[in-house]
């Protein structure tokens, strides 16, 4: 079943977080403290609405070389054995993604981020203030709208020149978090 992400208020300062990467290493928000802008978007492998996203997501990325981002996978593996971190570095190579790829199993990261589904996207200015929540685009399997991410490219463009991002955010839809 389809979930829209919540539209959490924009000014609302990231939550911290330490949480192992794919190799087990811990990854911090505060790592990316210098950084002009930080998106921190939660993925899985098993979803039809990420696998839609993915590529074009890690293109769009590609393209903002200043900008820290995260991905975070806060599904219960063992009732979703594709969301298992084998298999998320799948996903990250087949998808050409770069940045790191955290798991949060006790999902408690998640919970702080008010995160929904997958993909729900969050980015946040050089303060760690809310900037943008929400779609990439307007596109999502079998709606037949091209998926070119343009709402995440502009609002990350904005974001770095140190610009507001218009309302209204579309928000985000796809698989419900996987809660334990």
């Amino acid at each position: 079943m389809a979930v829209s992400s919540q539209m959490v208020p924009l000014g609302t300062p990231a939550p911290d977080f330490a949480l192992p990467d794919l190799s087990g290493e811990t990854v911090r928000r505060d790592d990316f403290a210098a950084a002009p802008a930080l998106l921190v978007a939660f993925l899985c492998n098993h979803c039809p609405y990420v696998r839609h996203v993915e590529a074009t997501l890690g293109e769009l990325l590609a393209r903002h070389p200043d900008l820290a981002v995260v991905g975070i996978c806060a599904n219960d593996a063992e009732a979703y054995p594709g969301d298992r971190p084998e298999r998320l570095a799948e996903q990250a190579r087949r998808a050409g993604w770069t940045f790191p790829y955290l798991v949060d199993t006790p999902q408690d990261v998640a919970r702080a981020y008010h995160a929904a589904c997958t993909p729900d996207f969050f980015l946040y200015d050089a303060g760690r203030r809310l900037a943008y929540r929400g779609a990439m685009d307007e596109s999502t399997p079998g709606n037949d709208r091209p998926l070119t991410g343009a709402d995440l490219d502009a609002a990350i463009t904005r974001t770095l020149a140190g610009e507001s991002v218009p309302e209204p955010h579309r928000p985000s839809m796809g698989c419900s978090i996987k809660w334990r």
